[in-house]
Formats: C-alpha cells, structure tokens, sequence
C-alpha cells in the first residue's frame, strides 16, 4: 500500500508545471518565431509594384460582391410587410457572416481580404501595413461598396430601391444617437478583435496544434455582430458597406447618421488594436 501510494506521489509531481488550456504541449521554446518587422508608414516602392495594384482590385471586387448580395438580402427582407416568406433577420445575419467568410477566404492571399475600411485601419494602427496601403485599400473599398449598391438599384428600379431605404444603415426609432454610436464601437470591436486573434502569427506557432481557418471565425463574429444590433442601427461595422448604400440611396435619413458608421468602427477597430497590442500581445512568448 505504501509502495502505491508512493507512486501516486511521484506521478502527481513529475510535471512541475501544468500546461495551460489551449497551449501546445510542446515547450514554446522549441518553436521558431521571429516578430515581423512594423510596416513603415510610407513605402514608395509599392506604388510601382504591381501585387500593390492586385491586391486594391482584389479589394474592390470584394467589397462589391459583398455590397451585391447582402443589399440583395436586405431588400428582400423589407419588402415583405410579413417577413414570413423571407430569410428574415437571421437570413440577412448570415448572408453578411457568409460573404465574410467567402470573400476573405479568396483574397486573404491577394490583399489580407480587408473588405472593411475599420479592419484596415485597425491593422494599419497596428503597424501591419503601410499608410500607403492602407489608403489605397480604404478607396478601393468604397468605390467597390458604390457599385455593388448601384447594382442592387438597377435591379430593383429607382421606385421600389427608394421605398425600401436602399439597405442603408440608420438608427432605428426608439433608439438615440449614443445608442447606434455604442453599438457600432463595441459590435467593431468585437470584429477587428476577431481578426487581430484569427490572424495573429504569434498565436499560430505557439498553438500550432490547434488548427484555425482564419476566415470562418471572422465570418462568424460578423454573423453574431448582426444579430444582436439589426435591431438598433442595421449593422454598421464596415464604413464602406455604409457609404456605399448611403450614396445610391442619397436621402436624407440616410445621411443624417452617417457619421456614427465611421466614427464607431473607427473607434471600435482603434480599441482593439489597442487592446491586441497593449494586452495580448504583451503576454511573453519565451520563457524566461
């Protein structure tokens, strides 16, 4: 009996440190991770590089594509007075987290599959591009956004576009300015968040044993970020998507709140980077 109990005693201490939940097994000193080096804020090289040009046309056929089939959705939701023969709420939640999910999974190799002008400020505040770049990309996101909007009101004839708001994000009645402006902030958050941790080359070599198709998390955070403030402001989260329905809608309602669709994911995506780089990343890689 003594001698089990010996044992016991043994096995319970051979590992002198638990490994945490979520860790490689493996010592994280045997992992080989060199930092990437800060984007530097201008890099004139690129304006003659024609990847640079690729990768703003991978943004813009994104980000147009995205415009096409989530306005498309939203459209046919408002139109029926029932909702009940539509994909209602939840439809239009998945049809954004869907083309999220799709579309980044296609340009990621191209241009890091932004399609968001919020996303692409929080990595340039995050030194992970260039001001150039970042620029570049937020342009050709708008401009993608423009046209994936027009083309939606070409189906649907400038009659019934208008009657329905033309997908354009406003704050809902029964709710104040503060409201859409703070669902906006934490509902971008929550997706730049997402993007920082699904993309994070540090997290890949450290957690090498855990797998992660880095669009479907990202896709999914945009599915429940629409879910939960449909509701209040329509879902803004992406500057570009707003500017772009606001533009082929161009009515007043439509404007009056548009600030609170660029300062909020502005905001959101400037505290997340914040919060990646200040409190995640500070964790310590090596053991010291």
């Amino acid at each position: 009996m003594e001698g089990k109990e010996e044992d016991v005693r043994l096995g319970a201490n051979r590992f002198n440190e638990r490994q945490p939940i979520g860790t490689a097994a493996q010592s994280l000193d045997d992992k080989d991770y060199k930092e990437p080096p800060p984007a530097p804020l201008f890099e004139p090289g690129e304006l003659i590089s024609w990847s640079f040009y690729r990768a703003g046309i991978a943004e813009f056929m994104a980000t147009f594509l995205f415009l096409y089939i989530t306005v498309l959705t939203v459209m046919g939701v408002v139109k029926d007075q029932t909702k009940c023969t539509t994909v209602g709420i939840q439809g239009i939640a998945w049809a954004f987290g869907g083309m999220i999910f799709a579309l980044v999974y296609c340009t990621a190799g191209i241009s890091g599959g932004h399609i968001n002008p919020a996303v692409t400020f929080g990595l340039f505040l995050a030194r992970k591009l260039s001001l150039t770049r970042a620029v570049f990309y937020m342009v050709m996101q708008c401009l993608g956004a423009i046209c994936g909007a027009g083309v939606v009101k070409g189906f649907y004839g400038k009659a019934n576009y208008e009657m329905h708001n033309g997908g354009a994000n406003m704050v809902a009645h029964g709710y104040t300015k503060g409201d859409g402006l703070g669902a906006e902030i934490v509902g971008t958050f929550i997706l730049v968040y997402t993007v920082f941790s699904a993309t994070d080359a540090k997290r890949s070599a450290r957690d090498s044993h855990v797998p992660i198709l880095a669009p479907l998390p990202i896709g999914f955070a945009v599915f429940l970020v629409h879910l939960a403030t449909i509701p209040i402001t329509g879902t803004g989260i992406n500057p570009a998507r707003s500017l772009g329905a606001a533009i082929i809608f161009n009515k007043d309602s439509a404007w009056d709140d548009h600030w609170i669709f660029w300062v909020g994911p502005f905001i959101g995506a400037a505290l997340a980077a914040l919060y990646h780089q200040v409190v995640i990343r500070a964790i310590p890689f090596k053991k010291c």
